[in-house]
């Protein structure tokens, strides 16, 4: 429901989208597309993709139609062998962890967006490699983006929306945030499942993945800012992060 409510993650996003220099295109890799190998978008023209149910009409009927850029995709494809990427014309779009974010930080849909599938046969090395991989095309004028939460244990969630954060929620998300701050990424991609409270705020992987391609494509010496920190609904962290951005006066 954050794709249509006002509230201070979303003012928060909208703020971001603001002072952001305008890129070439965008690259994100949401937790809503997982697939058999890697794949990326490569039409010229993304449907919307609303991939959920049970929530109010208003939701399903969002469109958010920005261009893909198939130019962007034949880069990735090209450019990056290992892992292998294929070209999706057909199968996806953009889902609504792409979607979702983006109609705050580019609310006109007017850049071009490309989304990366996961593939979540492979393990977390895997996906920190990749994110590597992409890296190059940071310098091309490309915002990479992780759609995912630190958090995401949707079998302990309360729906009360003054519930309070569990206590190994608050306590992995903050190791979370300690590791960003000492740049210490390695443990990010390797250690984050060997405690209790790191097992049930990653209860599947699918939420964790994206924040390791930004790491990935990250250097140790990109600005990190906290954009927006807090727990929602006592198991989901809305923490969000930049590293590296450029933004305008």
């Amino acid at each position: 429901m954050n794709a249509l409510e006002k509230n201070a993650f979303t003012r928060a996003l909208e703020g971001l989208g603001k002072k952001l220099q305008r890129p070439r295109g965008v690259l994100c890799v949401s937790a809503h597309w997982m697939t058999k190998g890697t794949w990326v978008t490569h039409m010229a023209k993304p449907k919307t993709i609303h991939d959920f149910y049970g929530f109010p009409k208003a939701l399903f009927e969002v469109q958010y139609p920005a261009p893909g850029s198939p130019e962007l995709a034949n880069q990735i494809h090209a450019e990056i062998q290992k892992p292998q990427v294929g070209l999706d014309d057909s199968e996806w779009g953009l889902d609504h962890g792409t979607w979702a974010v983006l109609r705050h930080l580019f609310p006109d849909a007017d850049v071009p967006v490309v989304q990366m599938s996961l593939d979540l046969k492979q393990g977390p090395e895997y996906h920190f490699r990749s994110g590597q991989e992409l890296k190059q095309f940071r310098n091309q004028g490309v915002l990479i983006i992780g759609s995912g939460n630190i958090v995401h244990n949707l079998r302990e969630i309360d729906f009360d929306p003054d519930a309070k954060p569990f206590d190994w929620a608050i306590e992995f998300d903050e190791w979370v945030k300690g590791r960003l701050l000492a740049r210490d990424f390695q443990a990010l991609a390797t250690k984050a499942l060997a405690t209790p409270a790191g097992r049930l705020s990653i209860p599947t992987p699918d939420h964790w993945y994206p924040l390791l391609y930004t790491l990935g494509a990250a250097t140790t010496d990109d600005p990190l800012r906290f954009e927006y920190e807090g727990i929602d609904h006592s198991s989901i962290s809305m923490r969000c992060l930049s590293l590296g951005l450029a933004e305008t006066d």
